[in-house]
């Protein structure tokens, strides 16, 4: 399939688009939408959530951090096929069109295609997430800080949209949503071979540090449950007895009076199994005693304390050396080996069997969250330290295959992302004519979660500034 441009293209005059193929149209938003603001009486309609990741879906679909409003009465409500943008998140392209009837926050927009036969939901949900939108998205939401970038009624209204036939736009769609599904199936079975591979060195890790590399070595009852048999040599001891454990309150934040440090923050430590120079550390000041207590030093395990979800409680990161001016943020622990070895004791984290005990003790209805009481308290085996050394140089020789294939198949699979995003911008904008092209007609989503990589976000219910009176 051999992809090619336009015959004939026009001057669009625009920044982000130098030209358009000739019989494309170029519109206001205004000349499309009409801005609907009906509110509920009730607040007893289904609740919905607006994200980039996910577009417009049912708030209990998602997992997103955000506070319950005691009601709903006087939210806007929408209708399936309105559009819906999050005027405090549009920057970062959190809009959709909806599928469902129901309420969503006063500082939403929501607006209504006038004439459904001019121009398709469908394509419009792709032009306004191609990455040529997001760059207009981001111009016009208006704000001191990026956080607080709020996009107004007038602001998208003025919005100039491309606008192609519509039968082109159906043929958008429809070749789009091919190729959608073509990229979600290879990105699918990348997916699933990850998978297949992180069992594997789960299990491998899983056997060495709780029953050892001999396979002769004469076993005892390790007298918990979840280890289960260790060797006769071992001991089973309770985290405090081999490291100390200290929760970081260390806050994002600036200020004059404190010194300047670099932040180890929650992400750092759930993305990467090492915490190491070439992390690109927040920014932050911390008081001398924050310093003293929290600065980070080789041979410490840090690991997740709290989370949304129990099944992100206690995941590890090693550091392998010194740190200097880096500090260890909230929502984390420090775990500093008294006689263990560091890095044994950052594998037995990531043992299944070890690492159940904090799912379990986890609290928490909304949010999970670990004690220091829980964390030291944990059962971990105990080899001889030569032992430990041994088992760690034998993980790290049969994992590191393991890790190469997943690291080029999640390079892949970025590869693939990043081809999509390119084919989307192209083919909404008629940098490519895909016109009598001949594809299988996919029903169902253009998007589809595959093909999503970005994380959820959302921020704070609040009332919009609405703008009146759009030219």
């Amino acid at each position: 399939m051999k992809l090619k441009p336009y015959p004939e293209y026009k001057n669009t005059n625009l920044p982000w688009i130098d030209n358009l193929p000739r019989n494309w149209k170029l519109t206001r938003a205004k000349n499309l939408f009409k801005q609907i603001d009906i509110r509920s009486d009730t607040g007893e309609e289904e609740l919905l959530s607006v994200s980039e990741k996910h577009g417009v879906t049912p708030r209990n679909n998602v997992n997103v951090t955000m506070f319950k409003a005691e009601s709903y009465k006087g939210y806007k409500l929408c209708w399936p096929r309105d559009l819906v943008i999050n005027s405090l998140w549009a920057w970062m392209q959190g809009l959709g069109f909806s599928k469902y009837f129901g309420i969503v926050s006063t500082a939403y927009g929501v607006y209504r295609i006038k004439d459904k036969y001019i121009v398709s939901d469908k394509y419009l949900n792709y032009l306004f997430r191609a990455e040529a939108y997001r760059w207009e998205l981001r111009v016009r939401s208006k704000g001191i800080w990026r956080s607080r970038y709020q996009l107004t009624d007038d602001s998208f209204l003025t919005m100039p949209v491309i606008i192609p036939p519509k039968e082109e736009q159906e043929q958008i769609v429809k070749f789009l949503n091919y190729k959608n599904e073509q990229i979600a199936k290879f990105i699918r079975d990348k997916k699933r071979m990850i998978q297949l591979l992180k069992e594997q060195k789960q299990a491998i890790i899983n056997q060495a540090v709780t029953k050892g590399i001999n396979p002769i070595v004469k076993m005892k009852p390790s007298g918990i449950e979840w280890i289960g048999d260790i060797p006769e040599h071992w001991e089973t001891r309770r985290l405090r007895t081999i490291a100390t454990v200290k929760l970081s309150g260390v806050d994002k934040h600036i200020k004059e009076e404190e010194i300047p440090v670099k932040l180890c923050n929650y992400v750092d430590v759930y993305n990467n199994d090492q915490i190491v120079s070439s992390i690109e550390f927040m920014k932050a000041t911390a008081t001398v005693s924050e310093i003293d207590n929290y600065k980070i030093k080789e041979g410490d395990v840090l690991i997740t304390k709290d989370s949304e979800m129990w099944e992100d409680i206690a995941v590890p990161s090693f550091v392998p050396r010194e740190l200097p001016g880096i500090i260890c943020g909230y929502h984390l622990a420090i775990v500093r080996p008294l006689n263990i070895y560091g890095e044994f004791l950052f594998y037995t984290f990531c043992s299944n069997s070890i690492s159940n005990q904090f799912k379990i003790s986890a609290n928490g209805v909304t949010r999970y969250g670990l004690s220091q009481g829980a964390i030291k308290n944990a059962w971990f085996p105990l080899p001889p330290i030569l032992e430990q050394r041994k088992i760690v140089i034998y993980i790290r020789q049969n994992i590191s295959k393991i890790d190469f294939v997943i690291r080029k198949t999640q390079k892949e699979i970025k590869i693939i992302q990043e081809y999509r995003t390119r084919l989307i911008s192209d083919v909404v904008t008629g940098k490519i004519d895909v016109r009598g092209i001949e594809v299988e007609d996919i029903p169902g989503e253009e998007l589809t979660e595959e093909l999503e990589t970005t994380e959820e976000s959302e921020v704070p219910e609040e009332n919009s500034q609405e703008v009146s009176n759009a030219s």
